[in-house]
């Protein structure tokens, strides 16, 4: 995964969806809202697992802009007004393979809190 790097990064019409394409010819399509929950931000990730946030109520949150961080990442501006977090490529990557896994986990948490997205 080390030597994940994108090829094509490309928003769809609504800006609902990002396609992330990477050299080995693999693909992802990563909804706004997974990204937007699983910011790697510190607002969102904390500096500890005890300090993880759970991020309810962005089942329509949109993308505004994608900003490139010199050649390692690119920060994602919500229409909700987050953009702290820094998407490096290899996050980007396990993002898109265990999006399933990730996303049933973020349900989970969202019913164990009694949030809704």
């Amino acid at each position: 995964m080390a030597d994940a790097w994108p090829t094509e990064l490309r928003l769809d019409k609504d800006r609902r969806v990002l396609t992330v394409a990477f050299d080995d010819g693999r693909s992802y399509v990563l909804p706004a809202e997974l990204l937007r929950v699983l910011s790697p931000s510190a607002e969102v990730q904390g500096h500890s697992e005890a300090q993880r946030v759970t991020v309810a109520g962005k089942k329509n949150v949109g993308i505004l802009r994608i900003e490139p961080v010199g050649n390692y990442a690119v920060r994602i501006g919500f229409d909700d007004g987050h953009d702290t977090g820094l998407f490096v490529w290899d996050y980007l990557r396990e993002l898109g393979e265990n999006s399933e896994t990730r996303w049933q986990g973020y349900l989970q948490d969202l019913a164990a809190k009694k949030l809704s997205r």
